[in-house]
């Protein structure tokens, strides 16, 4: 195996050496030693001897509860810290395969291409333009790292960035070394296990702080790049108001099954986004004011603004607007009134940039006005006024509720009991009704009245904020019906986008015929103008009917709304609900859009992205650049050259796949007695829930089984003992009978010519290499009943089957044989992770046999296992 690039060991060392000086310094030499101790042989017991894994669990089972945190807290910053030093490592120049064909060159490559085929001049910049990705951040539940601790590791990037710049003998290199083992000294001492559970608002925050320490930056940066690279071909420039990429935001909007998620809350929050947008303006209007000194101007631009220096007037009177703005948001927000009149329309923020800009092109300063000024004008068609536009989502059932109450106040009959032809004629009837609804003396239920004041919130001017409502479980035309109806009955005037959101295996298999029947109705062709985004749920369509079963049904919901939409004249947009990992959808972004059905992203793309996904994508401004360019590379791709759709063949060999696959997984997940059981025993599920993690609760309902409990601490559970098993149930028995059955090559030709399959098994064979069957035999070892240890074991051979099937179908003889890179990355990180998987099982073990009396060093270690697991595996749920 190639080893790792020198430059890269170097950072991962010299970090290394700084987190143990701290140590050293910290709790002596001898705590020091004892870690470093047991990460030698967690090395040696790497190799699979039994003698070198016993002699680390001796050394592991020997610790003391005294000696318990400081172990797994070092473990922990040591992976913090790997990880870290590979994701600056990837934007550094000085990266040994920077000459490498990589993410880098993707745009430019693909503009190439483009011209190649024909696509030139003007028509290639509007097409570039017009890409429409819109990325929407959404809270983790599972977002372990601490913010405060999240912009330390920002701050050691962008000294690890400052390193890289400087010769080995530069004399500021001394400096930047010893700030950084500061940093690392910091980190050390800062508690890593929240107190107390972030609020909905306080996710909010760490939203915008995303945009404010990186977002804000990557933008223009990204534009002024992708401008180099389309004029280098023949093409001009993109327009000024050109946005290829948006940003909307789930925190502080989305309420499915978070009951932390109130009206008051998404008030806040949109008041917060004003706030938080006005101040990042006066910031870049104020350094604008500095450096737009120039008296020369166009006539009409001076003919308005008649001072000395006319660009500064006009900045002045801009600034004196962002300034009632940001006092009226703060007021609002404190419940105050304010009589300061903010600016709430863009094109009040954009106007006068946009006149300074064109003024100076006017007299010959294009130079000056394609500085700075233009990254604000870039900024402002991005961000707006909003700074990120919120979606509101809710539960289809609460909104049924508020008209069943309504139909019982007015004694009309029981809504939830009328056929769905019933419940439409009704809300067409209504929505076209010129009386008011809403009785105006009425007690409603608290949940109702909590839906129809956050309705209230959306009538409001700052409801223009609100890009879009989705519903959850939505199952028939009556569910969007009901919430168009809502929304007009408590004053929203403009047609707010209600998107359905279809999440499980029979709602995506349904998902076509449905919204057939909603666009064939007149009154709702006109509300939407014959445009309508659908929202692809996939987290819980995996733990649902298996991970392989829901990647076809989600491929071909996706191809049978595209078609309905031609066939009734709307203009689709699907909106894809995916988590970071693979088990929710998760994967790379390029190949995952060239995966999706042929046409499926011709109105654009609106996607998902979670918790510490965010921070690894776009934390960093020259990351965040990649990554966009990324998403905007692969929606123009599938657009303009699309990959070939499958053959009839492989179609149906997919169907018979998913139908096998759907069976086998159900049959252990929900029909096997000992299951849930087994889950709760070999798991930290039952733990989790100590965790001060996000805003929303880990299960929907109290008690239960799977179904209760939310996507993502199912595969956090599942990741954290190496079993993974919600990335492979299913597929084992699947590919095993395809094989069985004489298909292998038909199998083998699938992955090679059908974006779709290859990646679903490339995306496999990367979460069997995260896989550890002795690692999950160990807990179940010392946590399960003996009665339920055989489906523990039969769980692990299959596990070991799916691997020698995959490897089958890839003509490979060992898993990540082509993808070095994650290869290195897991052998820098095993001696580290293991020793904390083996303690966490320990420590399991200790709190449940301990009853009410555990201590809280074995509380506390328990919790830091599951962190530093969590940054091992480079991902949570």
């Amino acid at each position: 195996m190639k080893e790792l690039d020198a430059l890269l060991r170097d950072k991962v060392r010299m970090l290394g050496n700084a987190l143990g000086n701290t140590i050293r310094n910290d709790l002596g030499e001898d705590t020091l030693a004892q870690i470093e101790t047991i990460r030698k042989q967690a090395k040696r017991a790497r190799t699979g001897d039994e003698e070198e894994r016993d002699k680390l669990l001796g050394l592991l089972k020997g610790l003391s509860d005294d000696s318990l945190v400081p172990v797994v807290r070092g473990f922990n910053q040591f992976l913090n810290l790997a990880n870290l030093a590979e994701q600056q490592h990837g934007i550094s120049w000085r990266r040994e395969d920077a000459g490498e064909e990589s993410t880098d060159t993707m745009f430019p490559d693909l503009i190439k291409r483009l011209v190649e085929a024909g696509i030139e001049g003007d028509d290639l910049t509007s097409k570039v333009a017009a890409a429409n990705v819109e990325l929407v951040l959404t809270a983790h539940p599972t977002e372990v790292t601490r913010r405060t601790l999240i912009q330390k590791y920002d701050e050691l990037s962008h000294l690890l960035q400052q390193r890289d710049d400087l010769h080995d003998d530069h004399p500021s290199l001394a400096s930047i070394e010893e700030r950084i083992s500061c940093l690392i000294n910091e980190i050390w001492h800062t508690d890593e296990i929240r107190k107390v559970r972030p609020t909905a608002v306080d996710e909010a925050k760490w939203g915008f702080a995303v945009i404010e320490n990186s977002l804000w930056y990557a933008i223009p940066e990204m534009l002024r790049s992708m401008n180099i690279d389309l004029m280098e071909r023949g093409a001009p420039a993109l327009p000024l108001d050109a946005v290829p990429v948006r940003f909307s935001s789930w925190m502080g909007g989305d309420r499915d099954g978070n009951p932390n998620v109130t009206s008051t809350v998404t008030e806040e929050v949109l008041y917060l986004a004003r706030w938080m947008a006005a101040d990042l303006y006066l910031r870049d209007i104020e350094h604008l004011g500095s450096q737009l000194s120039m008296y020369a101007g166009t006539a009409q631009f001076k003919e308005k603004y008649q001072s000395h220096e006319p660009y500064r007037e006009c900045l002045h009177e801009l600034r004196a607007r962002l300034e009632n703005t940001r006092e009226w948001a703060q007021a609002n927000v404190d419940g105050e009134v304010c009589e300061l009149e903010p600016l709430l329309d863009d094109a009040e923020l954009i106007e006068p940039l946009k006149a300074c800009y064109d003024s100076l092109v006017g007299c010959g300063l294009k130079s000056i006005a394609d500085g700075d000024l233009l990254d604000t004008l870039r900024r402002c068609a991005c961000f707006g006024l909003a700074l990120v536009r919120l979606d509101v989502r809710q539960e289809s059932t609460r909104h049924s509720a508020v008209l069943a109450e309504i139909c019982d106040f007015y004694s009309w009959g029981n809504y939830l009991e009328w056929s769905e032809e019933k419940k439409q004629e009704f809300l067409l009837k209504e929505l076209t009704s010129r009386r008011p609804l809403i009785p105006e003396f009425w007690e409603p239920s608290d949940e109702v009245a909590e839906v129809l004041a956050t309705t209230r919130v959306l009538a409001q001017p700052i409801g223009r904020g609100v890009s879009c409502y989705i519903i959850s479980m939505a199952s028939e035309p009556s569910d969007i019906l009901s919430v168009a109806l809502l929304l007009k009955s408590s004053g929203v005037r403009h047609n707010l986008p209600v998107v359905p959101l279809f999440e499980t295996l029979s709602d995506l298999e349904q998902s076509g015929p449905r919204m057939e029947k909603l666009w064939q109705v007149p009154w709702y062709r006109e509300y939407s103008q014959c445009r309508q985004q659908v929202m692809i749920g996939y987290s819980d369509s995996s733990k649902d009917a298996g991970q392989l079963a829901a990647v076809w049904a989600q491929y071909q919901a996706q191809e049978i709304l595209s078609r309905v939409a031609d066939e009734q004249g709307y203009s689709l947009r699907l909106f894809h609900g995916r988590g970071g990992t693979v088990g929710r959808g998760g994967g790379p972004a390029h190949r995952a859009i060239l995966a999706q059905p042929p046409g499926s992203v011709r109105g654009g793309l609106r996607v998902t992205e979670q918790g510490e996904m965010i921070r690894f994508k776009f934390g960093l401004p020259e990351i965040a650049e990649r990554n966009l360019k990324i998403y905007i590379s692969a929606v123009l791709e599938a657009n303009l050259l699309p990959p070939q759709g499958p053959v009839k063949e492989w179609r149906d060999t997919m169907s018979e796949l998913a139908g096998v696959g759907v069976d086998s997984y159900r049959a252990m997940v929900r029909d096997n007695p000992d299951f849930v059981s087994y889950f709760r025993a070999a798991t930290p599920e039952q733990e989790l829930g100590k965790l001060s993690l996000g805003s929303r609760p880990a299960r929907r309902r109290s008690g239960g089984g799977i179904e209760t409990l939310r996507a993502i601490p199912w595969i956090f559970a599942w990741t954290q003992i190496r079993l993974m098993l919600p990335a492979w149930l299913g597929a084992d028995s699947a590919l095993e009978d395809q094989i069985h059955r004489g298909k292998l090559s038909t199998l083998r030709q699938m992955y090679c010519e059908w974006p779709f399959f290859r990646t679903y098994i490339d995306m496999l064979e990367m979460v069997l290499s995260k896989a550890d069957a002795a690692i999950a035999a160990y807990y179940e070892a010392l946590l399960v009943e003996p009665d339920m240890q055989p489906l523990g074991s039969l769980l692990r051979q299959r596990l070991g089957d799916v691997t020698v099937l995959v490897l089958q179908v890839k003509e490979q003889s060992e898993l990540l044989e082509h993808n070095q890179s994650l290869q290195q990355s897991m052998q820098v990180r095993d001696p580290y992770t293991d020793p904390l998987h083996y303690l966490q099982a320990e420590l399991l073990y200790r709190e449940r046999q301990s009853a009410d009396v555990v201590s809280t060093e074995v509380e506390k270690a328990l919790m830091v296992t599951m962190a530093g697991i969590a940054a091992g595996m480079r991902n949570t749920g």
